[in-house]
């Protein structure tokens, strides 16, 4: 059993920067890949990054490559998305994801154990 707690959401102007943070309970956090995706209202939930149980080969989806980035400390049972150059259209509900499968980390259907979210809202 895993649980995930976001936090790090609010409220910041276009341009700016947010560090959302995953924290996880449970000593098999390190067995996990994990994914952060996020709703907008009247949007399906999308994928937004991921990362496997070594830290290695993190994905993106396209719409945040080269602005966010996510890395772990499995030591800390932590998982941060770091998010620059934040745009109007990044404004949605954050989730973070816990998964045991080995691929497939950009569909929802894959992950065992999600967090409750964390807002971030971005101003024009």
């Amino acid at each position: 059993q895993v649980q995930l707690v976001e936090s790090g959401g609010g409220l910041v102007q276009a341009g700016g920067s947010l560090r959302l943070s995953c924290a996880a309970s449970g000593r098999t956090f390190s067995t996990y890949a994990v994914g952060w995706f996020r709703q907008a209202p009247g949007k399906d939930r999308e994928f937004v990054a991921a990362i496997n149980r070594s830290g290695r080969s993190p994905d993106y989806a396209d719409s945040v490559k080269g602005r966010f980035t996510i890395s772990r400390d499995n030591a800390k049972n932590t998982v941060l998305l770091q998010m620059n150059s934040l745009k109007p259209e990044d404004t949605a509900v954050f989730y973070c994801a816990a998964s045991r499968s080995l691929t497939g980390y950009r569909m929802s259907v894959v992950y065992d154990y999600w967090g409750q979210g964390t807002q971030v809202t971005v101003s024009s």
